[in-house]
């Protein structure tokens, strides 16, 4: 028997799949949580094999819950249930250990294989999932092909996100600690490594890379 637990803040989903998994041989629903801090104290008395997780959720949300699984329940499998599908998105949550990624709007069928193909070990992607992830290569492809292999430092990263999101350099120093000088040098050196004339420039590269949705 594959033991899940359902995990979503929206209830009225939860009851729709478990309508779903009661059709299913040998899967069941052990458990349900509205937020990562509800599904550890879920898990401190219930064994599962598959957590259906959603991404935005109040308290602790799927990046979080996927953090602490992979930390403090190795043995259980993530599958991603959920709404977004960008590539930001979708990388992010497979950097963070996920083991599938599915899309709110599967059918009962392909959640069954998601099921079944994660708790056997193997990764389980949707057909849109997987397109994003192709997508993605071939963005970062094209993207080296303009500019060559960038190395980013971690904090050179964390600025550029900033920048693409739209912060001020007042603003990207207080979020990162650091002075308003300094982030003018980190401006300056991205678009020294990156071959680009402005914060325009360094947008478009975080767009492409997908640092940014």
């Amino acid at each position: 028997m594959i033991r899940t637990i359902i995990v979503d803040d929206h209830q009225l989903f939860i009851e729709g799949v478990k309508m779903l998994i009661a059709k299913m041989e040998d899967i069941e629903v052990v458990g349900e949580a509205s937020n990562g801090v509800d599904l550890i104290d879920v898990l401190s008395s219930t064994e599962a094999d598959v957590v259906l997780l959603d991404i935005n959720m109040p308290q602790m949300d799927g990046v979080e819950a996927t953090k602490h699984l992979v930390d403090k329940h190795p043995h259980v499998k993530v599958l991603m249930l959920t709404m977004h599908d960008t590539r930001n998105h979708i990388e992010k949550l497979l950097k963070t250990g996920a083991h599938g990624y599915v899309l709110k709007n599967t059918g009962g069928e392909e959640l069954e294989k998601a099921i079944r193909t994660v708790h056997g070990g193997q990764s389980f992607y949707s057909e849109t999932v997987t397109k994003r992830i192709m997508e993605g290569l071939q963005q970062r492809k094209n993207v080296e092909r303009e500019h060559g292999h960038v190395q980013l430092t971690q904090r050179e990263q964390d600025v550029l996100k900033l920048i693409a999101n739209e912060f001020t350099t007042a603003e990207i120093g207080e979020q990162l600690f650091i002075s308003p000088h300094t982030v003018e040098s980190h401006r300056k050196n991205l678009m020294s490594k990156l071959g680009v004339r402005n914060s325009i420039g360094l947008v478009k590269y975080a767009v492409q890379m997908g640092l940014v949705d």
